[in-house]
Order: structure tokens, then sequence, then C-alpha cells
């Protein structure tokens, strides 16, 4: 069963966003914390907050993993879902008014345009993280931990495996989230990952860029 939830707007980063806008948040000039204000009051009420997932088991067979919706074969994905019988699959879009507005701004006021950008990175980031903390206080129930989500294109985990996971949670006509021929994201400030379920708990980093191996990161703190 895929289930869809929309969310109310989590609390803003202040912080996250002027890191993900280049800024450091100690040193951040007076034009530079206004600028990210006006922005935020602009778009913050146009945002929507939405999220379909479902449940599936994995089986794996050394790097060669059973999804449950599809197979891959992934060393990354692997380790990730060591001691897991169970995933969870979703996908999370903060809606298309973004978009719109980043396109308008990048050629009208650049500066502003930054600033639309690293307030998606933040709010997209942001409902991910709100759907991983209720799935974890849901999971507790049972005994059960999560895992760090794993997104396609992350390592070695392939990049197509966005239309199985399209297919499965029927993305377009649950959020609105669509996957064209390059198998780019429309809205772009969305998200589908794969997050395991274990028995045992993780221990999160909580320097997220720390704790990523994408060093090349344009937003690695």
């Amino acid at each position: 069963m895929i289930s869809v939830k929309n969310y109310q707007a989590p609390a803003v980063n202040e912080r996250e966003c002027l890191r993900y806008a280049g800024c450091n948040f100690k040193e951040a000039s007076v034009e530079e914390r206004q600028l990210f204000e006006v922005c935020l009051a602009e778009v913050e009420r146009k945002l929507t907050y939405k999220v379909c997932w479902g449940r599936f088991p994995v089986k794996k067979d050394g790097t060669k993993l059973d999804l449950g919706f599809a197979k891959v074969d992934s060393v990354g994905l692997a380790k990730n879902l060591e001691g897991c019988e169970e995933i969870i699959l979703f996908a999370a879009t903060i809606g298309l008014e973004l978009d719109r507005m980043i396109r308008r701004y990048t050629s009208l006021s650049p500066a502003k345009g930054l600033f639309f950008q690293a307030i998606g990175a933040e709010r997209i980031e942001s409902l991910c993280d709100a759907f991983c903390a209720e799935m974890k206080e849901a999971l507790a129930a049972e005994g059960k931990y999560l895992k760090p989500r794993f997104s396609p294109g992350y390592g070695d985990l392939p990049l197509e495996l966005q239309k199985d996971i399209f297919r499965v949670l029927d993305c377009p006509r649950k959020i609105g989230l669509t996957l064209n021929e390059s198998l780019l994201m429309s809205p772009t400030k969305s998200v589908t990952a794969i997050i395991g379920i274990g028995k045992e708990e993780y221990k999160i980093d909580k320097n997220k860029c720390g704790a990523c191996g994408k060093t090349d990161c344009a937003y690695r703190g």
C-alpha cells in the first residue's frame, strides 16, 4: 500500500539556508540576512510539503539486492542495508512554485535567485527529516530502527532506479512529481530515497556532510 501525507511547514533552519547560499552563519552580513528574510517571506506560503511512501521487503545476496519493487547491484546500498529485512521507499516534494520563482529571479536578481535555491534545498531536506522522524517514532513501537536514507545517484546506486521508484510509488498521481527522459525530477526541489529498517539502532553522525562520501558537493560544510 502506498501512503500519502501533506505536512505542515517544518521550522526553518536559517543557519542551513545561509550555508546552502554559501554564507557563513556567524559572518553573514546584515544585507545577506535581510535578503534571506525577504526571500523567505516571499516564498514560504507558496510551498507545499508532500510525501508518498511504501514499505517493502529486501533480500540480499552480496551486493545484489531485491528491494521488493526492483533488483539492483550496489555496494553502497548493500552496506547501508546491512541487517535490514525491510525498507521504506519514499518520494518528497515542496512543489513547483519555487521552481518558477528561481527561473524568474535568476535573471532579474541573481542574488535572490541564489537565496531561493538555498531556501529550497533547506526546505526539502527539512521535509525529509520530518518524515524520517515520524517513521522513526512509528517503528520504535515495533522495536525497530531506521538507517540513513540513500538516494538513486548516490555512490554506485544507479539513477535509473528512479524509473522503478516513480512507477511503484505512482509519484505523478500521488504528489504531482514527474520524471523526464533525462531522469530529472520536476519539481526540482524533490527527493526520492530508500531507508533501511533494522533491529539495531544506528548512530547518526550529526555532521551530515562529514558522514557523506560526496566530497565534491557544492553544499558541503
